[in-house]
């Protein structure tokens, strides 16, 4: 398919779509005269992806390729993989000093209570350190018995997920990383629902 159909399909303007060709975040299509290229499904998948990387999910161009360099070469650590790409992603954090004592003081109570094996150079133990702390600012500490409730659910989910991961190594970290990117604003929007359902379930 020309340009202005893959535009059309992919619900973009067709200046966007030739911006992400220009930016090297979607790959060439096949040249059929010095200025005519053809497209295909591939890059309709592409630039699906795009676009949920950077609507929905609310990254940057920037962020959005991070995530998508790591799909294309995702080297051969699906662990490092993943945790460069929870770097990527929103809330990004400053790493603390390397000289700091306890760089992540809430974080590592809260893992520690959970039972979890954690890395503290994996960014997400950064970014609950943010959070946490933020909630402790605010005058709205998470108790203990919400600290376990919730993280025996997201532990659960992430059984889950890692329990369907793909054998073959490429699929697995591009199941993982786009997996983390796509899938967190939905656990976020049905957690709001739950709340609304539960709370409508009491009141009537």
């Amino acid at each position: 398919m020309r340009i202005s159909a893959l535009a059309a399909a992919a619900g973009l303007p067709v200046a966007t779509v030739k911006f992400y060709l220009r930016e090297g975040l979607l790959h060439a299509g096949a040249a059929t005269s010095a200025t005519q290229a053809t497209y295909d499904d591939t890059h309709l998948r592409r630039l699906r992806l795009i676009r949920a990387l950077t609507g929905p999910v609310g990254l940057s161009v920037q962020q959005a390729r991070t995530i998508l360099d790591l799909v294309d070469e995702p080297g051969d650590d699906l662990y490092a993989t993943l945790g460069r790409a929870v770097s990527a992603l929103p809330p990004q954090t400053a790493p603390a000093p390397a000289d700091a004592p306890d760089p992540y003081p809430h974080a590592r109570a809260a893992l520690e209570a959970l039972g979890q094996v954690y890395d503290p150079r994996f960014a997400a133990v950064a970014q609950l350190e943010t959070a946490l702390a933020a909630a402790e600012d605010a005058g709205m500490p998470i108790s203990r018995d919400r600290l376990i409730a919730y993280g025996r659910q997201l532990h659960a989910l992430a059984a889950y997920d890692l329990g369907h991961l793909p054998d073959e190594p490429r699929a697995a970290v591009e199941y993982t990383v786009l997996g983390t990117a796509l899938y967190e604003p939905v656990i976020l929007a049905l957690r709001r629902l739950a709340h609304q359902d539960v709370a409508a379930r009491r009141m009537s």
